[in-house]
């Protein structure tokens, strides 16, 4: 079979079939068995001393597993239509658009019917206490998810496909996942989860500046490139605050401020001024700015890896 149908079909077909059906709750899901493996490998290190260590053992470790894992599954694949329908799987596995969007229409569809609904829904899609929130706060939180998880669960999984294949897809999803896990400067994890931060800050660095010139593309915008420059860097993490940045600079709002994880209070410098109340028209313009966005990633890695396929 040709090699660029054999890299651009599951491409599209596994990016099809998650634009169409999301993650069903009914399908086991790779990402759930990380989270097994991080949880037992945690307890069982998480200990004693030298955690910092322990946790850069096992952050590594478990990256490269995937990664050699997928590639020495590949390898023993010996029928290019078997390896094809591997790599659509992979591919819909890795990307989480449209669960995303699907999640976030929720909360404001909940939030509508009571603002205890709205914060039980938003808890399924944010690290952060959700029982104090207010209802602009659970509003604020779910479009700042939105504009995060964009790269997270869609441009940086495709960043790591056209540089490293299906290999490099998945276990760019386990770096995502370690971070999600154990990657918070809280006493139970500022050390032991402390290497597992600082690789999917390095793994999302380029696709977290992507996503929001992504957006800002998508929006049509050019004059918010500066807004970004200037709010992007006001985050705790290094690539969080892009996408965010980009998306209350689309929207004219703010983002940031104090919010409890794990029942410590974390103080986040604001993103941009404008503390005007969100409403469902802003969640239906953060949606298809987000569907655009990863519509021009798609395409973008399509012709890049025509490309290096054709000088290769």
């Amino acid at each position: 079979m040709n090699e660029t149908l054999l890299i651009l079909l599951p491409l599209l077909l596994g990016w099809l079939l998650d634009f169409m059906l999301g993650d069903p709750a009914w399908l086991p899901h790779p990402v759930v068995g990380f989270g097994k493996m991080i949880s037992w490998g945690e307890r069982c290190l998480n200990r004693g001393t030298h955690r910092m260590a322990k946790g850069a053992v096992m952050a590594v470790a478990l990256i490269v597993l995937v990664y050699l894992a997928v590639w020495g599954l590949k390898r023993s694949i010996p029928h290019a239509i078997l390896w094809l329908v591997l790599d659509t799987v992979i591919v819909f596995y890795c990307l989480a658009g449209t669960t995303l969007i699907r999640e976030v229409r929720e909360v404001f569809l909940a939030l509508d019917r009571s603002l205890d609904e709205g914060r039980r829904q938003v808890a399924r899609i944010v690290g952060r206490d959700t029982s104090r929130l207010t209802a602009q706060e659970v509003r604020t939180a779910a479009l700042e998810t939105l504009a995060e998880n964009l790269n997270d669960g869609v441009i940086a999984p495709l960043f790591w496909f056209a540089l490293l294949g299906t290999p490099g897809m998945m276990a760019y999803k386990m770096v995502n996942t370690l971070d999600s896990m154990v990657g918070y400067r809280t006493e139970r994890y500022k050390d032991f989860g402390c290497w597992a931060a600082r690789i999917d800050d390095v793994a999302g660095f380029v696709p977290a500046r992507l996503t929001a010139l992504l957006m800002v593309i998508a929006s049509g915008r050019w004059s918010l490139v500066k807004f970004v420059l200037k709010n992007g860097h006001r985050h705790a993490s290094p690539n969080s605050g892009y996408p965010e940045a980009a998306l209350a600079g689309i929207l004219d709002c703010r983002f940031g401020g104090p919010h409890y994880y794990y029942g410590e209070l974390f103080d986040k410098p604001y993103i941009g001024t404008n503390d005007r109340p969100l409403t469902t028209a802003d969640m239906r313009t953060a949606t298809r700015i987000n569907r655009l966005a990863e519509l021009l990633m798609i395409l973008l890695t399509v012709l890049y890896c025509t490309l290096m396929i054709k000088f290769s």
